[in-house]
């Protein structure tokens, strides 16, 4: 794949976006890439000049290459059986960036589409021919699905709406079918807007129409459903934000069979509150699923088979979470790096990069 040009116009249109001079978006993220090092993890980061970027490391997290981003970035979508990987500005953001996940080469920035804004979350279609991006309507927040043909500039080829308020993560459950996350919060950049009228949903939809094939709820709609992760089998589990009264402990991780009813998993209102009101990014290995919080600075992991607690660990700014080798990758913003068996025997590495909310994982 050959790394999109960027013409005058959208120059002007990116500079108009995210308000950087195009020149420092152009800058090359392999200058660091080292060929005797493979990629594992991928992921948005912060340092501590206050630059945002995206860097690729091991699985033990050193860094591989860094790729500049604008402004704060917030997931990563991977290409299947390609080389593209695609990183989205966090919400209400403005750009995405392209690039090739193996050798850190910049596509470029994408812009969002005027009146349009990104939630932060994308993914492939099956074949890696299309891009589903989760966006806004400005001014209205009403959501979009924006699908890009996967070619030099990602141009849009449609857009999936009508579902409902707020989107957040999308992922794929099979090759006909989406998963979304509604929040179902209006808001003017990140002030909330409509808290008493806030209808989040787990929407299912076509990735050919984008007709909704399936919409089910939460009891409590102060749960803003966020994100998103599947299991083998095609269960979906999603992480919420609760936006009631900070005292209460509200049940915040949630599983999905087609045809049935969101059935929250179990703990109790305490250990609901350890987590802060707010699931960041879920990860499924076997039986097992991982969540963490970064405002709770801890991680949960529960038994699907009996939607069971098992343990709450504490880890400072716990954000990104996949697996890789049958075990469980779990990141920190402070830098640390756990490896944790399906035994939930945990080990950990210390390195130098201020992870975000949320990785991508390369088999």
């Amino acid at each position: 794949m050959q790394p999109m040009a960027i013409n005058s116009k959208r120059r002007a249109l990116l500079k108009a976006a995210v308000g950087v001079a195009p020149a420092s978006l152009l800058l090359s993220g392999c200058s660091n890439l080292s060929a005797s090092k493979k990629t594992t993890i991928v992921g948005c980061s912060r340092s501590h000049q206050g630059t945002f970027g995206v860097v690729a490391a091991t699985e033990q997290g050193q860094s591989i290459y860094r790729v500049a981003l604008p402004e704060r970035g917030h997931g990563i979508a991977i290409q299947p059986k390609g080389d593209l990987a695609v990183a989205f500005a966090r919400r209400p953001g403005r750009y995405m960036q392209a690039f090739n996940h193996t050798t850190g080469e910049e596509w470029g920035i994408r812009a969002a589409d005027p009146n349009r804004h990104y939630y932060g979350h994308g993914v492939f279609s099956s074949d890696g021919t299309l891009l589903y991006a989760t966006e806004g309507i400005s001014g209205t927040s009403e959501g979009v699905i924006g699908v890009y043909r996967v070619e030099p500039s990602l141009p849009k080829v449609t857009e999936f709406s009508g579902f409902g308020i707020g989107p957040h993560e999308v992922i794929l459950v099979d090759d006909t079918t989406l998963a979304v996350g509604v929040g179902g919060v209006h808001t003017n950049g990140r002030t909330a807007l409509n808290l008493d009228s806030m209808q989040p949903a787990l929407v299912y939809l076509s990735t050919e129409t984008g007709e909704v094939l399936e919409s089910v709820t939460m009891e409590d709609k102060k749960l803003s459903i966020r994100h998103l992760s599947s299991t083998s089998d095609g269960r979906v589990l999603c992480g919420q934000q609760y936006r009631g009264e900070p005292e209460y402990g509200a049940p915040l991780v949630a599983i999905h069979q087609r045809g049935g009813e969101l059935q929250v998993l179990n703990a109790e209102p305490e250990q609901w509150l350890r987590f802060n009101h707010y699931i960041a990014s879920i990860s499924v290995l076997d039986d097992l699923v991982l969540a963490t919080s970064p405002r709770g600075n801890c991680y949960g992991i529960w038994d699907l088979n009996t939607n069971t607690l098992l343990e709450i660990n504490s880890l400072s700014d716990a954000s990104g979470v996949g697996v890789k080798n049958h075990h469980w990758l779990v990141g920190s913003g402070t830098g640390k790096v756990l490896q944790i068996e399906p035994n939930l025997v945990a080990s950990s590495h210390q390195t130098d990069v201020m992870w975000d909310n949320h990785w991508s994982i390369i088999s």
